[in-house]
């Protein structure tokens, strides 16, 4: 007797962890085309996603300012929800940019190469949206979201 319930203890033990994972496992993961060489891309589609993205945080970062007085248990929900909200487009922001662009779409030139100076200034383009996106996260000024939506509007141009 005792051996099953030793047994059953760990299935069900097992059965939990394995929950865990599957909540947790995709919970950082972008939406960005597949990684293997089919050659099918949606360059506008993925414009499209991370100007919708900067359009989120942008109503964020509004909405925290707006509850920032807020002392009341459902003020601070709602901010603190807000604050998870805007994070999570602007990491999805980074992870499109870094995923889907720079790793299927920006091709190396070397030094010297032809296309080197249009090479580098597409990754400079496409870094400045990174670097716009994770300025967002650190702050709750508007100016951070005009910054991220030029930067943004300077990578479409590439596409």
């Amino acid at each position: 007797m005792n051996r099953y319930r030793i047994a059953s203890l760990s299935l069900i033990a097992t059965a939990i962890a394995a929950t865990g994972v599957i909540w947790t496992a995709d919970r950082n993961s972008a939406d960005a085309h597949c990684q293997v060489p089919c050659g099918i891309y949606d360059d506008a589609g993925r414009i499209k996603q991370i100007k919708e993205d900067a359009t989120t945080i942008a109503k964020a970062v509004t909405k925290i300012n707006e509850l920032a007085g807020s002392h009341d248990a459902q003020g601070m929900n709602q901010a603190i929800r807000w604050v998870v909200t805007k994070e999570a487009h602007a990491s999805n922001v980074i992870e499109t940019v870094s995923l889907y662009f720079l790793t299927q779409k920006v091709k190396p030139v070397a030094p010297g190469g032809d296309g080197h100076d249009a090479y580098l200034k597409s990754l400079a383009d496409h870094h400045a949206v990174m670097s716009a996106a994770m300025k967002t996260k650190q702050s709750v000024d508007p100016a951070a979201v005009a910054t991220l939506n030029k930067a943004i509007d300077r990578l479409a141009a590439h596409y």
